[in-house]
């Protein structure tokens, strides 16, 4: 989990930001189970079984104004309890849920209210949650979580620009989630 491939992880994750904009849902289960395999090193049963939570909670998440955090939140402690029990971390699976849904927030609130703000919301949500689950300090890793935040920021144009599939947005996108999670990568090697 802390030695993953930087450059699938930001294939696959580009892979389902895509695919979830435009509501293709096999095509997102496809990236989750990559994103999950190569992104926490899970077995393949455990594998699959997270990428369904994935699945499950990015469509709860969906639907705008109108979702069930909730129930999102509780896929994603079911997930990272699984990530839990696959690897050799010991955080708490609700927590990391409850921090994992407070980027989902913050995202949500650049995207469609306060824009104005930047992505410092989110870059502040994703540096809680990185070092919570990889025990990490902040410092080290909110450079990756700035670069996170930009890719996000990258495909939020795309989606308004009307999602286009051969916009050149989407290798921006893809190129900005590998360098960041290069950044992570690296930050979390050093870690305790």
């Amino acid at each position: 989990m802390r030695d993953f491939d930087p450059v699938r992880l930001g294939e696959y994750e580009a892979d389902a930001w895509v695919t979830y904009y435009q509501r293709r849902w096999g095509a997102f289960l496809r990236a989750a189970v990559g994103m999950v395999r190569v992104g926490f090193g899970m077995p393949w049963p455990a594998t699959i079984r997270g990428a369904w939570r994935v699945l499950r909670a990015n469509q709860a998440w969906a639907p705008f104004p109108d979702n069930d955090p909730e129930r999102a939140r509780v896929l994603m402690r079911d997930f990272y309890r699984d990530v839990v029990h696959s690897s050799e971390e010991s955080f708490d699976p609700d927590r990391a849920a409850t921090l994992e849904l407070n980027w989902w927030a913050a995202h949500r609130q650049m995207q469609h209210g306060d824009a104005d703000k930047g992505v410092e919301p989110l870059v502040d949500a994703l540096t809680e949650l990185y070092p919570y689950v990889y025990s990490a300090p902040a410092a080290a890793v909110r450079p990756a979580a700035q670069g996170r935040a930009e890719a996000m920021r990258t495909s939020d144009q795309w989606v308004a620009d009307g999602k286009d599939p051969a916009s050149p947005a989407i290798a921006a996108e893809r190129a900005e989630l590998v360098a960041s999670y290069t950044l992570l990568r690296d930050a979390i090697r050093v870690a305790p």
